[in-house]
């Protein structure tokens, strides 16, 4: 399955390569996301409760990086496995600043298995784009975040409010 799109985020590109990369941000930030870590150099371990439409459960698996080229590119390789089935895929994330606003591009190849796949791939790519907007809104928030401190955890709600409070703003600055 192919899988591809890209965000706007209002932050430096600098600001949001760090974020994409920092572990303890993408924990906060990857829906679902239980456990992140560090296992060699840009390499990680995962634990992931996740899901489309009725067929749920809990994924572990590994997270590498590669041709990291700061602040305008790296490419992402995971796998991973649960009850539900397995995925495994890589994509490249391409990062490009505008004034101040930072457009993220993705796009990769995805392999999905077993009972999750059964839900077909329209379903699942509809569940990739909402996912991708919950965690690209949570990465603008971070981003955005001039100290150090954590903010508070992202919720499906308060991410529904940011994205659609950001996308109020930006159709009235058209207007």
């Amino acid at each position: 399955m192919k899988i591809e799109g890209s965000h706007e985020l209002h932050a430096s590109a600098e600001r949001v390569y760090a974020t994409l990369i920092d572990p303890a941000v993408l924990q906060r930030c990857i829906p679902g996301c239980e456990r992140l870590e560090k296992t060699g150099e840009n390499a990680y371990s995962t634990t992931l409760r996740a899901g489309v439409g009725s067929i749920k459960g809990l994924f572990t698996g590994n997270v590498r990086l590669e041709d990291l080229r700061p602040p305008f590119h790296f490419r992402m390789n995971v796998d991973g496995k649960g009850q539900p089935g397995f995925l495994k895929g890589s994509g490249d994330l391409d990062l490009e600043e505008r004034n101040g606003v930072t457009l993220v591009s993705y796009n990769g190849e995805v392999q999905v298995g077993g009972t999750i796949a059964s839900v077909g791939q329209r379903m699942l790519q509809g569940a990739v784009k909402m996912l991708a907007t919950q965690f690209f809104t949570a990465i603008e928030a971070e981003a955005r975040t001039e100290t150090h401190e954590p903010p508070p955890r992202h919720g499906f709600f308060r991410t529904a409010l940011r994205w659609l409070s950001g996308w109020l703003r930006r159709t009235l600055r058209r207007t």
